[in-house]
């Protein structure tokens, strides 16, 4: 991921999808158990990229939760990958931009980081409150194989696509059993993923032009004449899946699996659609060049890292800068000389989960409308 602040000034597409979650992490909260000894609230934001475009909602959890408890300290655990651009999530939170922080004027609010992959247990067992994620657990733990003819699962067929679904499948099982093993008793996750909707739309693909194809067609393009290889090609190929409802419901719902035994339970499942930012702008100030400049950072912010590490390493560097630039620029020219049907709705399903209570809890209703 680039640096400061790239992802977030990106990609206020997230954002929205995030902030439309905050119905959902205000009530998880509201009907969390009362702590049976004094310990802190603890929340994590797993994925968190720079944390700017979920700073709006982890400033809510935090004012919501000393509301609930006053007293009672906060501690907010920001965790993503290694490699992540963590001195941009510190500046951030610790208010030195012009982002307000959920840290000031508060006192007894705690922020911590973790490069720990949500594939492993990032907490002690049993000490975490409220778990959120949002658009991330799209990403698998390895890439089964590379494609022959696309980019991305959502164009592979047969056992290619049967061993993406099969890897979507046991990584979403080891992200549910660590998340159950971090859950205090009672308490609750928010995850917001990526999905095939009931529709069988998924993002990028709501109508107009397939992103997904069109990033392919490019990479095809780059292969047949010459500019990369075909084993680069191949290589492309990026290492996410998104699942479908069923999909996502069916560890949960196995009475007979380990998701179950381990005290997780679906309380809320529902797919939402958030408009393209960028797209919906173009619509209302109609200059295309505006648009194409605009719109296509958002779709490198997340995919450059994977296309620019499928180029031989025997290329030198400048060499494989221009490739990877060159892709965009072409991307932004057929945004630009033909910008209708092009954008990135977002596609994902909001779930809420919930950790038994503690034997003798009072346990609550699920909320209307649950899955």
């Amino acid at each position: 991921m680039r640096a400061d602040g790239y992802y977030s000034a990106a990609t206020t597409g997230a954002k929205d999808v995030i902030d439309g979650a905050a119905d959902l992490v205000l009530d998880a909260i509201g009907r969390l158990p009362d702590p049976t000894w004094n310990r802190p609230f603890v929340m994590t934001d797993m994925g968190c990229a720079d944390g700017g475009t979920s700073i709006d909602l982890v400033r809510a959890a935090v004012d919501t939760a000393i509301a609930r408890w006053p007293g009672r300290p906060v501690t907010v655990v920001y965790t993503d990958q290694p490699r992540n651009d963590f001195n941009s999530l510190f500046r951030l939170v610790h208010g030195l931009t012009d982002v307000p922080s959920h840290l000031q004027p508060v006192n007894d609010v705690f922020v911590m980081a973790s490069a720990t992959s949500f594939y492993e247990q990032i907490l002690p067992a049993g000490t975490l409150d409220l778990g959120f994620s949002a658009t991330a657990m799209h990403w698998l733990s390895r890439k089964p194989c590379d494609l022959s003819s696309h980019v991305h699962p959502v164009g592979a067929s047969g056992t290619e696509l049967a061993a993406f679904a099969a890897q979507g499948q046991r990584d979403w099982e080891t992200i549910l059993l660590c998340r159950a093993r971090e859950l205090a008793p009672g308490g609750r996750l928010v995850l917001v993923n990526f999905c095939k909707d009931e529709e069988g739309r998924y993002l990028g693909n709501t109508g107009g032009v397939n992103m997904f194809d069109t990033f392919n067609a490019l990479w095809q393009s780059f292969a047949s004449d010459g500019r990369i290889s075909t084993e680069e090609y191949r290589a492309m190929t990026l290492p996410q899946y998104y699942k479908t409802v069923a999909e996502f419901a069916q560890p949960l719902e196995d009475p007979a699996g380990p998701v179950q035994a381990a005290g997780l339970r679906l309380e809320h499942m529902q797919t939402r659609l958030v408009r393209c930012p960028f797209a919906t702008a173009f619509h209302e100030h109609g200059d295309a060049e505006r648009f194409a400049r605009a719109y296509v950072p958002t779709l490198r912010s997340w995919t450059e890292s994977t296309f620019a590490a499928a180029l031989s390493s025997d290329r030198p560097a400048e060499q494989r800068s221009k490739i990877i630039d060159s892709f965009y620029a072409e991307y932004e020219t057929l945004v630009r000389e033909n910008p209708e049907g092009h954008g990135m709705d977002y596609v994902h399903v909001y779930m809420v989960l919930a950790k038994s209570p503690a034997r003798g809890a009072p346990d609550p209703a699920p909320r209307s409308g649950a899955a």
